[in-house]
């Protein structure tokens, strides 16, 4: 399948929508125009937020689609579906760690998928206030146009570990993994896979996600030479709960750990 025409209009939906959510990095909180809503999980509720970047952000993006690929579906967080039964589907998350945003912690990203049949054949994390356009498609990813890699296999003394909010992360199995590894960091959100896909971390896990969460990672993971699925190594397309890794060594270690 030639994925050229959709991976430029990715990085052109990317680039659009940073430049719209970039002037209200650090505004305050009347000019964000923050709501509050409850985010599911599969482990408890947790909070969450929603502002006026976000919304104008997948409008905007919602719009570009419609335009260019009109007999496609769009799957959004801020305004549902459309279309989803069709062949390609986009995914859509235009402020993944609106926490971090509204508090002016450059630790969020811009989520872009993209399916075909049900399987992620395209991903975007975008964080537009570091100008980081990370784009993957399941056998490579690049970081602002280069190639990118994650690390090669390290003894998990060595490794760091990343999560975006250790009370998801207490099970006594968990717990017994942080000891084990030498940095537990809440580097989360999907700047998180960002880091693991480029390199510059070896662990990162959530607990149950959303379709918009999930889609864009598989491929910016996998197209770096990571690992990712569920915390019991099954498919993360059930959206139960997320383990991305640097090396499939290191993935089955963890796996095991957290499966005694």
């Amino acid at each position: 399948m030639e994925l050229g025409p959709y991976r430029s209009f990715m990085v052109e939906l990317a680039k659009r929508s940073g430049d719209l959510i970039r002037p209200y990095f650090g505004a305050d909180d009347s000019t964000l125009d923050i709501e509050f809503k409850a985010q599911e999980t599969s482990i408890e509720t947790w909070p969450s937020i929603v502002t006026r970047a976000d919304r104008e952000a997948e409008e905007l993006m919602r719009e570009m689609i419609s335009k260019r690929f009109p007999e496609h579906g769009i799957v959004g967080e801020e305004y549902g579906e459309e279309h989803a039964d069709a062949e390609f589907v986009w995914t859509l998350d235009p402020i993944d760690g609106t926490i971090s945003f509204a508090s002016a912690n450059p630790q969020f990203g811009t989520l872009i998928g993209l399916l075909h049949d049900g399987a992620p054949v395209l991903g975007v994390i975008h964080q537009p206030v570091l100008r980081q356009l990370c784009l993957g498609d399941g056998a490579t990813t690049t970081l602002n146009g280069k190639p990118v890699h994650s690390r090669a296999p390290r003894p998990l003394s060595q490794t760091t570990l990343l999560v975006t909010d250790l009370r998801f992360h207490d099970t006594p199995s968990w717990e017994l993994l942080r000891r084990e590894v030498n940095l537990v960091r809440t580097w989360g959100d999907c700047y998180g896979y960002l880091l693991v896909a480029t390199g510059h971390a070896d662990i990162m896990s959530d607990p149950g996600m959303h379709l918009w969460d999930i889609t864009p990672l598989v491929p910016v993971v996998r197209g770096a030479g990571g690992v990712i699925t569920d915390w019991e190594g099954n498919d993360v397309m059930a959206r139960k709960s997320t383990l991305a890794t640097s090396s499939q060594t290191l993935h089955d270690e963890v796996v095991r750990r957290l499966n005694p």
